[in-house]
């Protein structure tokens, strides 16, 4: 048996980080497509990527959790963008129902006419 090549020892190391940077990368598309249903599907993945990760990560993973942390922040932007967007719409839905109740009020108010004279 002969011993792994360099090269492949080192992909082997940096190989749960790549998948993290990959999950990360899932979770931002998800997000920007607005799909939290497949988000929150992922909180599994992301407990089975991580379980057995050393407690210090090589210092060849820094690029890789560099650029995970990032994509992480931006999904955490499109996150907050998406709840403001849904705050939005719940207010504007509260408004028209408060001003449709304000109508049939006024028309259950008005005085009716009597055409049978």
């Amino acid at each position: 048996m002969s011993p792994a090549a360099p090269g492949a020892a080192a992909e082997q190391l940096l190989a749960p980080y790549e998948a993290i940077l990959a999950h990360a990368e899932l979770e931002l598309e998800l997000a920007g497509a607005g799909r939290l249903d497949g988000l929150s599907r992922l909180t599994e993945r992301w407990a089975s990527l991580t379980e057995n990760l050393p407690d210090v990560p090589p210092a060849a993973a820094r690029p890789l959790l560099e650029s995970a942390q990032l994509i992480h922040e931006r999904t955490r932007i499109e996150l907050m963008r998406m709840r403001e967007s849904i705050l939005a719409d719940v207010a504007a839905t509260s408004r028209g129902r408060r001003a449709a109740g304000g109508y049939a009020g006024q028309l259950a108010r008005r005085p009716r006419l009597d055409r049978s004279a």
